[in-house]
């Protein structure tokens, strides 16, 4: 596990400072161009090392990582150059709270460059899988990640000085869509512990009333960061497309593959898919 962590974090670092050196070289574009050639920069590196080790899922913590030097970035050096603590705050809190929890849960859960996401693996297996690796498992979700944090541009280089109570609710909203991801994720891993459950289907907690409740979490978190953006201008209410193609993401394909595993897996899923939400947390179906 250690060579695992060691590789990672030099890959990170590399890939850090190849995202700065690239970002520099572009200063001369739009703020947001400049933030996307960098963050395209490091996912190439985290690509040439995850071919190197024969393991894509070196990538995994990428899509909680990166969010943070960009918010962070644009909270102090907006390009409208206007600096106000109390937006800034409420704006940067939720994202540095879901990057964070993120990437704690992903550090608890992984097993070391031994082990491979068996989505990629099944990706990897398909014509032309280099260009699967590159362009599906890496750059397409880079490009996601970067689309969604869009709102947060807008919101950090809007003028006023005046956050407002709509801020707040959004800010809040944000902070509870993190923490039901994390309730969701602590009673699956609870359920996991319990040998006495290996094979079975979890139908407790949250997940009695859906069978995703950490991605509908997920899939909150970033409209959150779009309604903070619109509670400060509604001229941008369009950045909803920036949400709402995670939110297809998600449910189209991400759900999609985790259903069909476990229908692999577990006897009763499809009972559990008849009866149960796939995102929604609501009463049974039947």
């Amino acid at each position: 596990m250690l060579k695992s962590y060691l590789i990672t974090l030099i890959t990170y670092v590399v890939a850090y400072l190849a995202a700065m050196l690239a970002s520099i070289n572009y200063d001369h574009l739009n703020q947001w161009l400049m933030i996307l050639v960098g963050h395209l920069s490091a996912t190439l590196v985290v690509f040439i090392a995850s071919r190197i080790v024969n393991n894509s899922s070196l990538y995994d913590p990428f899509w909680s990582v990166a969010p943070i030097p960009i918010a962070i970035y644009l909270a102090f050096w907006p390009s409208s150059q206007l600096i106000n603590i109390e937006k800034i705050l409420l704006i940067l809190v939720p994202v540095l709270f879901w990057a964070s929890r993120l990437t704690v849960n992903w550090i608890r859960d992984w097993n070391g460059l031994s082990d491979e996401d068996f989505r990629y693996i099944n990706l990897k297996q398909k014509p032309l899988s280099f260009l699967i690796d590159l362009f599906g498992i890496h750059i397409y979700p880079t490009l996601q990640v970067n689309l969604s944090l869009l709102p947060i541009y807008f919101s950090l280089s809007i003028t006023t000085n005046e956050p407002g109570i709509g801020l707040y609710f959004a800010s809040l909203f944000t902070i509870s869509a993190v923490v039901l991801e994390y309730v969701s994720d602590e009673q699956m891993r609870t359920f996991r512990r319990n040998k006495d459950n290996s094979g079975k289907t979890m139908q407790e907690g949250l997940w009695a009333y859906s069978r995703h409740p950490n991605y509908l979490g997920e899939i909150l978190f970033w409209w959150g960061i779009y309604f903070m953006t619109i509670s400060l201008d509604t001229s941008y209410w369009y950045l909803f497309i920036c949400p709402l193609i995670m939110n297809l993401m998600f449910s189209l394909i991400t759900c999609q593959m985790m259903d069909r595993r476990s229908l692999e897996r577990r006897p009763n899923y499809q009972e559990y898919i008849n009866s149960t939400h796939q995102l929604l947390i609501w009463k049974s179906k039947l």
